[in-house]
């Protein structure tokens, strides 16, 4: 979400809501530390991998919309709910503060709507429900599948609510509504096929070190990351947000696309982008690469949302890859760090 949607009362709530859950996940995973002393490297470099992945939009046919994963349910279901959030929290101001990508005011809501929904509720409540202790591979990978949409659903209808609320784009509730579930219903299908891959590709290529019996066949942090996994990841997310960036999809994303739709069908206007002009002008003063591009400068390849080449060889794309994910790295091992201090301390 942009601040142009947000009111600040709407924007510093969940401001508020999201710093609570901040600090309540930051003393769990206090008390993880010690116990997964590779916790903290695996947060760091998971969540540099989902900044990559989310650089990456995929065309959703027919619609002329396209989509990107969150990774909440990822995170949540790699690291564990409070891991989890903490991770997407991370992707997320760095995504504000260097990238533009969501604007400051709505960072709470953010963080709230891809982070809060997949770890703290659909993953205690649908993914562990139906995996259970001692579930089967097609199991767990009908509880990625199932959980990643319905955190999805629940995401896109806190942003209805939060627009709605902010009553800033006079949006009727039920216009908005009827485009922003079923395109996000899409999205959550992609994105729980992708979840299910992942979580499977980490029970299939590492080893296993904890007693089964003693462990929830859904805890994947019972198996053992090596270093060499580590690297595997890290090497992906630069593949990723190197290369792979170049073939995302130019069309808007699904709240663009159902903010546009809404508008059209009811000829409402639509707040100014440049609304909430005091925290635009901070966040435009330290942003390395707005919209992960060079500043001042479009993609000689991608003019007002058309393509004009595929692959789009960009390199501030490219660099936006890198640098995002270093810094997102960067970022989870600074706050792992201070976590650690507070607790040798305590």
């Amino acid at each position: 979400m942009t601040d142009a949607l947000l009111s600040p009362v709407v924007g510093t709530g969940f401001w508020a809501g999201t710093i609570t859950v901040i600090g309540v996940a930051s003393r769990k995973v206090r008390e993880k530390i010690l116990l997964e002393e590779k916790l903290v490297p695996f947060m760091g470099v998971l969540a540099a991998f989902i900044f990559a992945g989310q650089m990456i939009n995929f065309t959703i046919p027919g619609t002329g919309s396209s989509g990107h994963i969150g990774g909440g349910m990822i995170l949540a279901i790699l690291l564990g709910p409070h891991a989890g959030f903490l991770a997407v929290a991370s992707v997320l101001t760095v995504q504000a503060l260097f990238f533009a990508d969501g604007g400051i005011l709505a960072l709470g809501c953010n963080i709230w709507n891809l982070g809060f929904y997949p770890c703290y509720v659909a993953y205690p409540l649908i993914y562990r429900t139906i995996a259970k202790e001692r579930a089967s591979a097609t199991r767990l990978n009908a509880a990625s599948v199932i959980s990643a949409i319905a955190a999805l659903q629940l995401g896109a209808f806190s942003v209805v609510l939060q627009t709605v609320l902010s009553a800033r784009s006079e949006l009727p509730f039920y216009s908005f509504l009827l485009v922003m579930q079923p395109i996000h219903l899409v999205i959550g299908v992609v994105e729980g096929f992708v979840t299910a891959g992942v979580v499977g590709y980490i029970r299939t290529t590492t080893k296993e070190t904890r007693d089964e019996t003693a462990v929830p066949a859904y805890d994947i942090r019972r198996y053992f990351i090596t270093k060499k996994f580590l690297i595997r990841i890290a090497a992906a997310t630069l593949v990723v947000g190197a290369f792979m960036s170049w073939f995302a999809s130019t069309n808007p994303d699904g709240l663009e696309w159902s903010l546009k739709h809404a508008v059209v069908s009811n000829k409402i206007d639509m707040p100014e982008p440049g609304s909430n002009s005091v925290v635009k002008g901070i966040q435009k003063n330290i942003t390395l690469l707005p919209d992960y591009g060079f500043k001042n400068g479009d993609s000689k390849n991608v003019k007002e949302g058309v393509r004009q080449s595929w692959p789009n060889v960009d390199a501030g794309r490219s660099l936006s890859g890198i640098l995002g994910g270093v810094i997102v790295l960067g970022f989870v091992l600074g706050i792992g760090l201070l976590i650690s201090k507070r607790k040798k301390k305590l």
